[in-house]
């Protein structure tokens, strides 16, 4: 849905916004107009989504999350998995007391069922890993220690980065693109396997796929390439969640590392670091950088000049993923 859309769709999505404190402004109901593409920037600048002023997949997907509150709904494992900011609070809660959750990602998956178990066992609940009424009701007694949010996914990972070799050599770093870059993610791939990396090269439109396929090979590390719709831009964007306060500091550092090197090499403009949840970063297991090009035809006429900029910022994390 965008600006000129009408009908019971857009009542519902004006319906979510103000439900979560954005209004639509003076726009008529059922009407997408310029409030409600207002309305929707506000609300993808605040969920760290891709900021357009259209509902698309991502944003709807997160309209429908941000609906859901701790006690809800019953919140266990299952396929597809559950996804909502209940579940968010609920890792967050849960990883502030010393329990594995994993990243704070707000999906409710093996590791967060275990975490739940964990709790209950500890609070002589009974042990089922579904976080019900009784299950909530613990956790509120104990209070919210939302300044230790994620302290057990964050230790985890500084430790293992800390121990990691520190040059490119085996390592195995995933270069992604969801289209029209295929050259390019060629040119990537190849001075990085010189440089004795083990790289994976992934061409597909879907970047769940592209994030469960980067899981499964066990990446050190994830390189996102992806053509943002207009400008001229050159933007690196790593996993952070705001509504929860919650991000991969590793990934903050390589997106850092991305952005020195990368603008300058093609002769765009510096568009900065951001936190961001879209799938590429919100569904990988390790630091993922997701970075936004445009226009394409400046992309893919320095193709070798950004290949040469990514191995320079990915040797520099490699070297030092913590800055520690």
């Amino acid at each position: 849905m965008a600006e000129g859309s009408s009908g019971e769709p857009v009542r519902d999505l004006q319906r979510r916004l103000a439900g979560l404190g954005f209004d639509s402004g003076s726009d008529e109901h059922g009407r997408y107009g310029s409030g409600t593409e207002s309305a929707i920037r506000s609300f993808e600048q605040q969920h760290s989504l891709r900021i357009d002023g259209c509902c698309g997949p991502q944003t709807w997907a997160s309209l429908v999350e941000a609906g859901y509150r701790l006690g809800d709904r019953l919140l266990y494992h299952r396929s597809p998995m559950l996804r909502g900011d209940d579940v968010a609070t609920l890792q967050r809660r849960l990883s502030a007391l010393g329990f594995d959750t994993g990243r704070v990602d707000g999906i409710f998956g093996p590791q967060t069922a275990r975490a739940v178990g964990e709790f209950q066992r500890n609070a002589g609940l009974t042990v089922d890993a579904t976080c019900g009424r009784d299950t909530v009701a613990a956790l509120h007694r104990l209070g919210d220690r939302g300044d230790a949010a994620s302290v057990v996914a964050d230790v985890r990972e500084r430790e293992a980065l800390r121990s990691a070799p520190r040059t490119l050599v085996g390592q195995r770093i995933v270069v992604g693109q969801s289209g029209g870059l295929d050259a390019t993610v060629h040119a990537v791939a190849k001075v990085l396997t010189k440089a004795g990396a083990v790289v994976i090269a992934l061409n597909d439109p879907d970047e769940s796929s592209q994030a469960q396929q980067a899981n499964e090979v066990g990446a050190t590390a994830y390189l996102g390439l992806a053509v943002a719709a207009t400008g001229l831009c050159c933007t690196s964007a790593y996993y952070a969640h705001s509504v929860t306060g919650t991000e991969s500091a590793a990934g903050r550092r390589l997106a850092q590392h991305v952005q020195r090197t990368v603008p300058a090499a093609l002769g765009l403009p510096d568009g900065g670091v951001r936190g961001m949840r879209v799938p590429a970063l919100r569904e990988t297991r390790m630091p993922a950088v997701l970075c936004d090009l445009a226009p394409l035809s400046v992309v893919i006429e320095h193709s070798v000049a950004l290949a040469d900029a990514l191995l320079d910022a990915t040797a520099a994390w490699i070297a030092d993923p913590l800055g520690d």
